[in-house]
């Protein structure tokens, strides 16, 4: 046999082998296996773990010196923007994965944007397929509609990746009455001059429309408040999550010297003892009396009371299509479009993940460029709790209900306008430019937000000034 013959021969076995192994490495998972083992195969056959997890495995070519910087920024940015081994992790335990990573996924399954091109080079038979996808996808809905049931929506919604407000929250009635009056109260302060109101006016969207909140002596702390409204959604408190319940977060700033400074809670209690009127009803809920422990509960208690069902939007998921205008319902689907509703994800539309904030493009510097602001410890996110590296940056992601009436935004209150806030994270969390009449209806979708409170529209009297 010539030898041009033989490695002809050559090539066509090992087509054919190639052919072989292609197909066997891309079947699709089996219907019959459970939802979560679907999935599992699904995102295993795809490599995600190659990228998205703290020990990537790299290909053989990865040190080489044009692909060393192509493949590491790679993996940085898929690190950054998803870790998906807590998420595999669930779906291999049959447990609840988290509402945002499910989301997640789904986007990147539906708009085919991973694996990316360049991963094919090493591992080629780890497409995902057609039938891959919709399997997939299929799975996804199958997990959402398990673990995360929209009982409240129409049919046609009741897998949406966001749901709407609950009419309330189980909360013991009596505790909820207190805690209003200390949610209130200024003898939580060391100078009676700052109540939990102060900063979370509930006649102002839950903050106070300022960049940095004022505390005792009028000094400025260093983040943006955030919404006390539906903050009983959330999965940590706080930017940095540093408060893990309600009672925690409760706890926090009146031992803050910055906000209320106190130096104990010994301090309040000594104080507030001083109202017998007020110690005689507090001992009738709580029979053990005045403590860090009880007074924290307590507002945490009135704080459940604090849900905004009934926006034009919730509205519109539970069945009423009148509810949104047509510039509404496009901008719904552009928020979708964008992404946006991953991050934003559940009943909260935000609070349930911690995110990188300028995930596609550097925030910071350009917050430098632009503001003149170099960075504070405030911007050190997550990291100022964990001191993992990764974590630098990296924040609670913010509810988005009430968003119309919660300015100035972000964790460091540099954007006042809504529409602005829309535009910047499109470009440093999804990498794209908006469009201005894109913007602008977003914009209008969000002020669909807006929710009822105690049975009336919610309102900021700040916007009558």
């Amino acid at each position: 046999m010539k030898r041009s013959s033989k490695i002809l021969l050559a090539l066509v076995v090992v087509i054919v082998a190639l052919a072989i192994t292609y197909r066997a490495v891309n079947k699709a998972p089996s219907a019959d296996l459970p939802a979560n083992e679907q999935l599992t195969q699904v995102l295993t056959d795809g490599g995600c773990m190659d990228c998205h997890s703290a020990t990537p495995e790299l290909p053989f070519y990865a040190d080489w010196p044009v692909a060393k910087s192509l493949i590491g920024k790679h993996v940085k940015d898929g690190y950054n923007v998803f870790d998906v081994q807590p998420f595999m992790e669930a779906l291999q335990n049959g447990e609840a994965p988290n509402e945002v990573d499910l989301a997640k996924v789904e986007q990147i399954l539906s708009n085919e944007s991973m694996p990316m091109a360049q991963y094919y080079l090493a591992h080629w038979g780890a497409s995902i397929t057609d039938a891959k996808r919709d399997r997939g996808l299929a799975a996804v809905k199958e997990i959402r509609a398990k673990f995360h049931p929209n009982t409240l929506a129409a049919a046609e919604f009741a897998n949406e990746a966001v749901r709407p407000v609950p009419d309330s929250v189980a909360y013991d009635a009596g505790k909820a009455k207190l805690g209003k009056v200390l949610y209130h109260d200024t003898r939580l302060s060391a100078d009676g001059t700052v109540s939990c109101a102060t900063c979370h006016g509930l006649n102002t969207g839950g903050v106070d429309n300022k960049r940095y909140s004022e505390g005792i002596g009028k000094q400025l702390g260093g983040v943006n408040a955030p919404t006390v409204y539906n903050a009983c959604f959330n999965f940590v408190q706080f930017w940095d999550g540093r408060a893990g319940t309600l009672a925690e977060q409760a706890g926090g700033p009146p031992l803050n010297p910055v906000e209320m400074g106190c130096k104990s809670f010994d301090e309040i209690v000594a104080r507030l003892s001083e109202d017998k009127a007020f110690v005689d009803s507090f001992t009738v809920v709580y029979p053990e009396g005045l403590s860090q422990a009880t007074i924290t509960d307590a507002i945490a208690e009135f704080e459940k009371t604090l849900v905004t069902p009934n926006s034009a939007f919730d509205r519109y998921l539970k069945g009423d299509k009148q509810a949104l205008t047509a510039e509404q319902v496009e901008g719904y689907d552009l928020f979708k479009k964008y992404d946006c509703a991953t991050c934003h994800a559940g009943v909260n539309m935000g609070g349930l993940t911690y995110e990188l904030m300028g995930q596609r493009d550097n925030y910071f510097e350009d917050r430098e460029l632009t503001l003149k602001s170099g960075l504070t410890d405030g911007d050190n996110g997550r990291y100022a709790q964990t001191k993992v590296e990764r974590d630098r940056y990296r924040f609670k992601t913010p509810t988005l209900r009430n968003v119309a009436l919660t300015w100035p935004y972000y964790h460091d209150g540099s954007v006042q306008t809504l529409n602005e806030a829309i535009t910047k994270m499109a470009k440093f969390q999804v990498g794209r430019e908006m469009k201005p009449e894109e913007a602008q209806k977003v914009e209008s979708f969000l002020q669909a937000l807006t929710g009822e409170y105690q049975g009336k529209l919610l309102t900021n009297d700040n916007m009558k000034k």
